[in-house]
């Protein structure tokens, strides 16, 4: 079973910047399409960003021209570089395969606020 661990979320001003990581447990290349997700305070959790495995990125609307999701095969990592943080994108932030066929890991909290 793949284990995933998100890190580098944290507090941030409006308009700020964090680059979160996630690393897996074995090779991400065999898995396909990885996705960054989040879950705000009572609210179902929501896909933000996935990337194909050729590194091929794709966007919900909100995050659209502020966000940029990469992968490094070589290090089994995915990553997501935030810019322009709003408020709004306060919540804890997973990582999963496309089709969320993994074990969720803990998460890494990102809070915008002045």
């Amino acid at each position: 079973q793949v284990q995933l661990v998100e890190s580098g979320g944290g507090l941030v001003q409006p308009g700020g910047s964090l680059r979160l990581s996630c690393a897996a447990s074995r090779s991400i290349f065999s898995i396909g399409a990885m996705a960054w997700y989040r879950q705000a305070p009572g609210k179902q959790r929501e896909l933000v960003a996935s990337i194909s495995s050729g590194g091929v990125g794709n966007y919900a609307d909100s995050v659209k021209g502020r966000f940029t999701i990469s992968r490094d095969n070589a290090k089994n990592t995915v990553y997501l570089q935030m810019n322009s943080l709003k408020p709004e994108d306060t919540a804890v932030y997973y990582c999963n395969t496309r089709i969320q066929t993994l074990t969720w890991g803990q998460g890494t909290q990102v809070t915008v606020s002045s």
